[in-house]
């Protein structure tokens, strides 16, 4: 039985330098940092001092106080974004669908903090003490539990559990699922960012070491000496192409076009790894050719001789230097089966715009024979991207997204082209700029935007350059335009921004 093309509709991020798609795309593009010194426990006493972690993140926020005491925190992490991919998708509760609504998911280890905590009780307090949550909360399924019970996601589910190579296998699990359902919430957000946790990756002896975050994760770099941990990753929306069009899904962000896995004989075996044939089978089950691919997001390991076997393996396959090699987890760190679906997501958002997010810090050591992205993003038209993913003791994932491919006059919702891209009929005016920025900025509601104001510098009134490119991307939306990046920097008041999007 052949599978449907699979068509992502929805996107929902967590990620330590933004949280929600919009915020985290604008802090990628703008290529901002979010490593820092590990500020969920005391880190000091331990070789390696630093995190990506989602700052500020309240979980009241967001979800029911009824699901705090049951959730570890990278669990309301995943809720949250599970949450903004389904209202992406325009998918609320449908009983009459919930046995055609599945979740699949990937994570290491689970609710790791929440398991040291009730650990502690046990120990020091007794067994009377251990909240009955304990049963579950810990669980490395748990993600996928929560999700299917808040969103009434009654389908085909099930969690995988294969390291950092998880993310992409969740994906690709839901893929075969759309055989028998209508729709999959699917990817990771995973990290164990406590001193359980910490111990753990420690004793695996590729966690960088030192306190400076600009010289902590440099994969590709002569100076790679181990990763930083973090802590999210993303969930998307996966249905079918006809379902999306059938329903009238508001948008369709790409195709999951192609998938391959492989697994690396033992060390001392003398038989070569396998990357570079998981990579040639994922182009094969997509139907593209390596020129088809114009950016592949590396699984970056900076262990210096993972970084040479996975630039070996892409320049096996593109030819030496051939295609734009990128890895943005440099800014924010590695969420073990979180980074693959985070880096999927980044694709899908890099071929809706057209721009390659960089690799920050790095210096590329000349013996890699690929051409990483450095500096700030480059334009680029993204028509195929492909996603590497490699797990602890020799899983190998590979994932091949595309744009979407629209039936003539449509976009992948089944909607007009015109309709979804054509201009208002009037100008951008203060009024809906001062909304705007509200939405995407954070512009505090007690800042007059008016025309005593048009000509103040809009870092004076609380927008930096990260918030101006998330409220770019809510006008791009609403006008029909792409604000190109380099014009916004030049858009320092709100006057000259208006004149910029009345002008495109």
């Amino acid at each position: 039985m052949n599978a449907p093309k699979a068509v992502v509709t929805g996107i929902g991020v967590a990620a330590p330098n933004g949280l929600g798609t919009e915020r985290y795309w604008a802090a990628t593009r703008a290529g901002v940092p979010a490593i820092g010194a590990v500020a969920g426990f005391d880190a000091s006493h331990y070789p390696s001092r630093l995190a990506g972690e989602v700052r500020g993140f309240d979980a009241a926020a967001h979800l029911p106080s009824r699901l705090l005491p049951q959730t570890d925190r990278v669990t309301r992490l995943a809720l949250v974004a599970a949450g903004e991919a389904l209202a992406d998708a325009g998918v609320g509760p449908d009983p009459d669908d919930a046995l055609d609504r599945g979740v699949v998911t990937a994570m290491s280890a689970g609710g790791f903090a929440f398991g040291q905590r009730e650990l502690e009780r046990l120990w020091s307090r007794g067994g009377q003490y251990v909240s009955a949550y304990q049963s579950f909360a810990w669980f490395y399924a748990v993600n996928s539990g929560q999700i299917s019970i808040r969103h009434g996601l009654k389908g085909p589910s099930g969690v995988v559990v294969t390291d950092e190579a998880g993310g992409l296998d969740a994906i690709a699990q839901a893929r075969r699922l759309l055989r028998r359902s209508g729709l999959v919430v699917c990817g990771a957000v995973d990290g164990s960012i406590c001193p359980w946790g910490w111990v753990a990756r420690l004793t695996g002896g590729r966690v960088a070491k030192g306190d400076d975050p600009a010289e902590a994760y440099l994969p590709f770099d002569a100076r790679a000496a181990g990763h930083v941990p973090a802590e999210g990753g993303a969930m998307l929306v996966l249905e079918s192409a006809e379902a999306a069009r059938r329903r009238g899904a508001p948008r369709v962000y790409g195709e999951v076009a192609g998938y391959a896995a492989t697994f690396d004989p033992a060390p001392g075996s003398g038989r070569p790894p396998t990357l570079r044939r998981a990579i040639e089978c994922a182009l094969a089950d997509a139907d593209l050719d390596p020129t088809d691919v114009d950016v592949v997001f590396a699984d970056a390991a900076a262990v210096p001789r993972l970084d040479r076997a996975e630039s070996e393996a892409i320049a096996a396959v593109f030819g030496d230097r051939a295609v734009l090699v990128t890895a943005p987890k440099t800014m924010v760190g590695r969420m073990d089966a979180g980074s693959a679906a985070l880096d999927v997501a980044t694709a899908l958002l890099a071929i809706r715009d057209g721009i390659v997010p960089p690799t920050i810090n790095v210096r590329p050591a000349r013996h890699h024979p690929v051409e990483i992205v450095t500096g700030p993003a480059r334009r680029a038209t993204v028509r195929a991207a492909i996603v590497i993913a490699r797990g602890h003791g020799g899983f190998n994932s590979v994932l091949a997204v595309r744009a979407p491919r629209r039936a003539p006059g449509e976009d992948g919702g089944g909607h007009s082209r015109r309709e979804e891209h054509t201009m208002p009929d009037r100008n951008l005016e203060l009024d809906d700029l001062r909304r705007l920025l509200r939405a995407g900025a954070g512009l505090d509601e007690s800042v007059e935007l008016d025309a005593d104001t048009a000509d103040v510098d809009l870092v004076d009134l609380g927008v930096d350059s990260v918030a101006l490119l998330e409220t770019a991307a809510l006008i791009g939306r609403e006008y029909g335009l792409h604000l190109d990046d380099e014009a916004l920097t030049r858009a320092t008041t709100a006057r000259l921004l208006l004149n910029l999007v009345n002008d495109s």
